[in-house]
């Protein structure tokens, strides 16, 4: 892309954005179409798909676990049209990046709701439990991993209705911070974050 057009793209996504300057917004611009690369698999060299998107979450920002992957993907691609456009690239990580605890809270909750019904429920709870410790390399003692979601579930449940409601997921965050990521990791950690933004930010300021 010309520099022209990256400015006049970054103005334009940047008013939907609160946490990049429009600088950072042209850095994430010029990252997101290095990222492209080749055509991907859709056929489409100007958005990212999911099998190139899950690779970011991996390699960049340490995220492991496929079903939570999956929806931190359909998280991103607000429009459902089963692809990321720069514009969503931009305004996906200014929540994955630098959200406030209010927009991190609404992201996990999204993510950790599988079927879209607005709660989590104890079989969603159960899968992404004993997905998470599977990939820590433990055993999948099924019976201990029930026991682990029916405390977290009795704990979390504020009005009592065998499942987990935004109000309740955010009630449990806000009285106890450490639940936001109960049921897998979805956020990069503070360390990934600085090493991309360190890179993105330095190396496409570099190229300005």
């Amino acid at each position: 892309m010309s520099k022209r057009l990256i400015q006049n793209l970054a103005k334009a996504i940047s008013k939907n954005v609160v946490h990049f300057n429009k600088m950072e917004v042209e850095c994430l611009i010029r990252e997101f179409h290095s990222l492209l690369g080749q055509p991907n698999s859709a056929g489409k060299s100007d958005n990212l798909d999911e099998r190139r998107f899950k690779g970011i979450l991996k390699n960049d920002f340490g995220l492991t676990n496929d079903t939570i992957m999956e929806r931190v993907f359909r998280s991103f691609d607000k429009d459902s049209d089963g692809c990321i456009s720069v514009k969503e690239w931009v305004e996906g990580l200014c929540v994955f990046l630098r959200g406030s605890l209010d927009e991190k809270i609404r992201y996990c909750f999204r993510v950790y709701d599988l079927s879209g019904d607005e709660h989590i429920s104890r079989e969603e709870m159960l899968l992404m439990t004993r997905n998470c410790l599977r990939l820590h390399g433990e055993e999948d003692p099924f019976d201990g991993i029930k026991d682990l979601v029916e405390i977290t579930l009795k704990r979390m449940d504020h009005d009592n209705d065998d499942r987990l409601s935004f109000d309740d997921y955010e009630k449990s965050v806000k009285e106890f911070n450490i639940v936001l990521e109960a049921f897998g990791t979805c956020l990069p950690n503070a360390l990934r974050i600085e090493e991309f933004e360190q890179r993105v930010f330095q190396e496409k300021s570099d190229q300005r």
